[in-house]
């Protein structure tokens, strides 16, 4: 058992938790609590190593996720450490370290989420989970993009980051010029818009691309759009915060292919 903040183990598990260069750097992230270790493994993504808490050895939900990892390192950590180390609320609990997917090339003829400088990280993980509810498969983001790997994005994500084909730090004015679908950036003003409702959803991979809380999507990134993409609102209210704005058209896409 490890009860010591010394311990090199324990070192490297803080820095992934709390350094996106050093999550990047060792192509490592860290899942926190047993639900995403469920969905984890439910999507057949097995963790390199897992810490648990001596309290919790006898816990069910936690056996479970140990008998599915048989072949997984466990390591154990009094609960001392293992509460210092948690960035949850709830004190301590199961932590497992993953190898950050190696996705192969880019999805330029699939349907895939872009995102253009979304900073917040609970917004990065509630379009994350937006996206697999609505089976899209794929999500892109630039590199002013919160890290899609950070804790509080997978909090918010709730275990979609292992049922999608995450790619990050991607040049979009290389990538969206290529794309052989429909490109849908949303937008406030534009020089020719189009309502959400107004377009046909149904016949061809799409590209939605969600901009920067504040200032939407780069004049860059806007001016490849032949039209931008408004959601149509009748309440005195100017705009929505990009998760919902991304939750509306997405959920929109499901139903136009599901009628």
């Amino acid at each position: 058992m490890i009860t010591s903040n010394d311990n090199p183990q324990i070192k490297h598990l803080r820095q992934l938790l709390s350094q996106a260069k050093f999550r990047c750097e060792n192509q490592q992230f860290v899942a926190e609590g047993v639900h995403l270790l469920q969905t984890a493994i439910a999507a057949n993504r097995l963790p390199e190593k897992i810490f648990v808490p001596q309290s919790l050895l006898d816990n069910r939900e936690v056996s479970g996720c140990l008998n599915a990892c048989a072949n997984v390192q466990v390591i154990v950590l009094s609960d001392k450490i293992a509460e210092k180390i948690s960035t949850l609320n709830t004190g301590a609990s199961i932590t497992a370290i993953f190898r950050q997917p190696e996705n192969e090339a880019l999805p330029h003829n699939q349907d895939c989420v872009v995102l253009d400088g979304v900073q917040d990280p609970g917004n990065v993980g509630t379009i994350l989970r937006t996206a697999a509810a609505c089976g899209v498969p794929n999500v892109l983001l630039n590199k002013t993009c919160a890290d899609a790997f950070s804790p509080k994005v997978l909090r918010a994500a709730m275990g979609a980051n292992f049922l999608l084909n995450i790619f990050q730090d991607i040049d979009l004015s290389k990538f969206l010029p290529q794309f052989s679908g429909s490109l849908n950036i949303t937008t406030l003003s534009c020089h020719k818009t189009k309502s959400l409702y107004d377009l046909d959803l149904r016949t061809q991979p799409i590209a939605w691309v969600f901009g920067n809380e504040g200032a939407g999507a780069s004049p860059e990134i806007a001016a490849l759009a032949e039209y931008g993409v408004q959601i149509p609102m009748i309440g005195k209210i100017e705009s929505l915060n990009v998760a919902m704005a991304a939750s509306v058209c997405l959920f929109e896409q499901m139903r136009q292919r599901m009628g």
